[in-house]
């Protein structure tokens, strides 16, 4: 970038790519100067499958992004998700190795080390090994333990693995398009930096973004992200759902979603009637709404079916304290939030974007939390090193060496 307050995030989505551009003041203000978005192309639940329509997307994005803010994009902070991302908890426990056993920054980093010697797929690799808490002998629950005295200390961590392949042809389409690479990150992560409050983190959240192809779920308690998953399905299939039921385009049906969506029936007024135009020479028809909500939320009602059966596979029983929070193209659907309430029994919410001082209007909606939270991540983390654009070999171990040493 062009000077060091400056900085780009890039989130390629399934259904759109977005850049932006954000400058930080000397106050710590973080002020978005420039975007840009277009169609994506060439992914399908966060996985490359056509490499050249996916480079032409991310260019179209970021040279939009250039023009408006009029900052030239060298390197970007990227997120990552899809249904290829993984994660389990582990810990890593070691002996303090200082005489006086005063627990030194190198004792974490072993500890960390520790926890990541898991077995994992050949066809894998570690993208994020994030400390949960620390323990210093019998002591739990400490959050740094550096400077402490102890002869045994151990690290609860949480492990994001992804596709060896899938991580790398993202990294290949950022370097076709002679971008470097700040920072990798779970999206997730970068959500929970713009949505959630520390006594949320603290308290118990869930946070669940529902996607075009995916919806991505993450549970906070305690201080540190516990859980993540991922369900296949998102607002694509809803649309796709209306097309099929109303016989028309996936286009209009997009549209039709958007302007007149509901995903509760109960809530519409079956009076209420909209034009839906024709296509390929057939006249126009009028529906109910009604009709409409009423093929949404058979969908909906799936879609957050499969993210409590997740929820309870992770073992977790008790309503966290936050509830839930919702965010995605698919939160802003009206009753969306009224739905998940009725699917999960406890308090449900769509939130807004916290942390980031000015958002222009077209862009203050929870569809583009997930850029702005790897701009805040971007601001509030050293970039990787020796990431230059061109050089996908080695990249995850530059990562997680970077990861052992500022977590």
């Amino acid at each position: 970038m062009a000077t060091e307050n400056i900085i780009a995030a890039l989130d390629i989505g399934t259904t759109k790519i977005v850049c932006l551009v954000a400058e930080m003041d000397q106050d710590g203000g973080i002020y978005i100067i420039g975007h840009g978005m277009t169609q994506s192309e060439g992914l399908r639940r966060g996985i490359v499958v056509d490499m050249e329509k996916t480079i032409k997307s991310i260019r179209k994005a970021v040279d939009d992004a250039q023009m408006i803010s009029g900052t030239e994009i060298d390197r970007v902070t990227v997120g990552i998700a899809g249904e290829h991302i993984r994660s389990i908890n582990s810990n890593g426990v070691v002996a303090v190795s200082r005489s006086d056993n005063e627990i030194s920054g190198l004792d974490v980093e072993k500890a960390i080390s520790a926890a990541k010697a898991i077995a994992i797929p050949v066809d894998r690799d570690i993208v994020h090994v994030i400390p949960q808490e620390y323990s210093v002998d019998d002591t739990e629950g400490i959050k740094d333990p550096v400077g402490m005295s102890g002869v045994r200390l151990e690290v609860e961590a949480h492990i994001v693995t992804a596709s060896i392949t899938s991580a790398k042809n993202i990294m290949r389409a950022l370097e076709r398009c002679q971008l470097g690479v700040d920072h990798l990150v779970l999206e997730s992560l970068a959500l929970s930096k713009v949505l959630l409050t520390e006594s949320e983190l603290d308290d118990g959240i869930i946070l669940v973004d529902l996607g075009g192809d995916i919806t991505n779920i993450s549970v906070f308690y305690n201080g540190a992200i516990r859980f993540t998953s991922v369900v296949s399905l998102g607002g694509k299939n809803v649309t796709n759902d209306i097309a099929i039921g109303l016989r028309t385009s996936v286009d209009q049906a997009e549209a039709i979603k958007l302007a007149h969506g509901a995903s509760l029936a109960s809530q519409v007024d079956a009076e209420e009637m909209i034009t839906i135009s024709g296509i390929a020479g057939k006249p126009n028809k009028e529906i109910s709404r009604n009709v409409l909500a009423s093929i949404i939320e058979p969908r909906m009602e799936e879609i957050f079916s499969h993210v409590s059966r997740e929820i309870h596979k992770a073992g977790i029983r008790d309503i966290p304290a936050g509830g839930i929070i919702l965010t995605g193209g698919g939160s802003l659907l009206p009753g969306a939030a009224d739905l998940a309430e009725q699917i999960f029994d406890m308090p449900v919410r769509v939130e807004t974007i916290k942390h980031i001082d000015h958002i222009p209007d077209e862009l203050n909606s929870t569809r583009f939390a997930t850029p702005h939270g790897l701009i805040w991540y971007g601001f509030h983390n050293e970039p990787v090193k020796g990431t230059k654009s061109g050089n996908v070999k080695g990249w995850f171990k530059w990562f997680e060496e970077w990861i052992s040493k500022h977590f």
